[in-house]
């Protein structure tokens, strides 16, 4: 049995620990925030500490999850590896590409040592079917793409939580903190991106520095084409969409369905998500997915899990699109 501890009781670290508490074979042996007030979050029977080096000293857990501000992801994880201790990072992987290539070399240079990025939506069932139907070339090459994150954040919800708003905390907006998992998606569906050209900007009068909006016009390496669209400023929290066009077929995940869309207009239904009672429904229920596919790694020995280096990718992608929204340039990927 491996045990594992969890860094920061923020509003992602109650799925973490469901998890890490549906599993058998982790022992979830404490919990950690700065704040004393997190304590109510702690599970009951858990120790509780305000100091994560007292509590890796004194625990001696076998696995980290960090589920702090975005700031705080590469310098704590590294902190912790450098203990000895298993690290699993909550998304975003880094503020920006060039922390993000630092923590890349760090994990080189610690092979020992498993560092795991959740961005969980690729363990989705919609997207693990689409991603074999795209591999195996049955319907032939991608031809376009597109991902939409219609979402909504009130005022308040940087004002709870001010590291949100800002590039020096946050990294970005919501690009970094709501749609990043999208554009990894397309990326991971449907091959490298070689150059994009976007709009970045603010529609909501909130008076934080980061972006609530963004449209990327996105080239991929083998001639695609795709579209990227993600807001803050939508009335409500709407179902995130991908479509996928190849050369003989099409197909669309739709509140967390996957379809293949038929000529005469209807939909075939090829595979729902799974779905985690009590939470947000954009939380899906593949964290579980991931923490059991990096924890049987551990155990075997096995390198099949998200490593550090292959999360990069998703935060060259923010930044090449705030680089061409404040130029208004293409940018090569």
């Amino acid at each position: 049995m491996k045990k594992a501890v969890v860094i920061g009781l923020g509003d992602i670290s109650g799925i973490h620990i469901a998890g890490i508490q549906k599993n058998p074979e982790i022992e979830l042996a404490a919990v950690c925030d700065i704040d004393e007030n997190a304590k109510s979050h702690a599970p009951e029977g858990v120790p509780f500490y305000t100091d994560y080096k007292e509590m890796i000293q004194q625990e001696k857990p076998d696995v980290a999850h960090i589920c702090l501000p975005h700031y705080l992801h590469v310098p704590v994880s590294e902190e912790i590896a450098s203990m000895g201790v298993h690290v699993f990072c909550e998304k975003p992987m880094a503020l920006n590409a060039e922390e993000g290539k630092r923590f890349v070399e760090f994990e080189a240079a610690h092979p020992e040592i498993y560092m795991g990025i959740c961005l969980q939506n690729r363990a989705n069932e919609s997207i693990e079917m689409l991603k074999d139907i795209i591999d195996s070339k049955k319907y032939g090459e991608v031809k376009g793409a597109r991902g939409l994150v219609p979402w909504a954040r009130t005022k308040s919800y940087y004002d709870i939580k001010p590291w949100r708003g800002k590039w020096e905390t946050a990294g970005g907006g919501c690009m970094i903190n709501q749609s990043v998992h999208t554009l990894d998606l397309l990326y991971h569906l449907c091959g490298p991106i070689a150059s994009l050209k976007a709009s970045v900007s603010q529609l909501l009068d909130y008076g934080i520095e980061v972006e609530d909006t963004v449209s990327a016009r996105l080239n991929f390496a083998n001639g695609a084409t795709g579209l990227f669209l993600a807001t803050n400023a939508n009335y409500k929290n709407d179902s995130v969409q991908i479509c996928v066009q190849l050369e003989n077929a099409e197909f669309a995940i739709i509140e967390n369905v996957l379809y293949r869309l038929l000529e005469d207009g209807s939909k075939e239904r090829l595979a729902e998500d799974a779905k985690m009672p009590g939470t947000k429904f954009y939380y899906g229920a593949s964290h579980g997915k991931m923490i059991d596919q990096f924890y049987r790694a551990i155990e075997t020995g096995s390198q099949d899990y998200l490593h550090v280096r292959d999360s990069l990718m998703s935060i060259r992608l923010i930044d090449a699109i705030q680089e061409s929204g404040r130029t208004g340039k293409l940018v090569q990927v």
